[in-house]
């Protein structure tokens, strides 16, 4: 597996490891927290993304990476990048742990994997498809210069606004 590491002023983006376990399910037993990436899962569920995750690394080389404060090493959530298939295009993502929203930490982790979609996976194009209602989230893009370009159906998950990075 993949052992990539990214780094920005504040934070590490890293590949996971069992240590994230207890705080990746403390985020998604949160209903409010996981409303837009999934949904409230009970340990073995929040396990079993979490598993996902480093599967989808295993098969493409890139996914989502844990975040953590550069200073400190605490978790501050799950920012990276996704094309399983069916997936229509490369999709940019990104999720934080309750006591690190409101730092900047969502843009600055999300531009990071920007350039390293374009700079190092050479991608052709990247999205972010966010919930129409995920006004967060839209900000992030924004703030990111990302353009709101459509709305689509994606898959099981329902309607989703097209953020367009490059």
């Amino acid at each position: 597996m993949s052992s990539i590491v990214l780094e920005t002023e504040r934070l590490r983006l890293r590949q996971w490891t069992v240590k994230d376990v207890e705080n990746y399910t403390l985020f998604y037993s949160d209903e409010v927290n996981a409303k837009y990436v999934g949904g409230k899962k009970d340990k073995d569920g929040a396990w079993r993304n979490l598993a996902m995750l480093l599967g989808h690394w295993e098969f493409n080389g890139f996914g989502y990476f844990a975040v953590e404060e550069k200073q400190n090493n605490i978790f501050v959530g799950c920012v990276g990048l996704w094309k399983s298939p069916g997936w229509p295009e490369l999709e940019l993502g990104y999720w934080l742990a309750k006591d690190a929203q409101g730092k900047g930490y969502a843009k600055e982790a999300a531009s990071c994997c920007v350039s390293y979609a374009k700079e190092t996976l050479k991608a052709l194009s990247l999205v972010s498809y966010i919930s129409p209602n995920n006004e967060a989230s839209k900000n992030v893009a924004d703030k990111l210069g990302a353009t709101y370009e459509n709305k689509i159906e994606l898959l099981s998950h329902g309607q989703h606004c097209v953020y367009r990075h490059f």
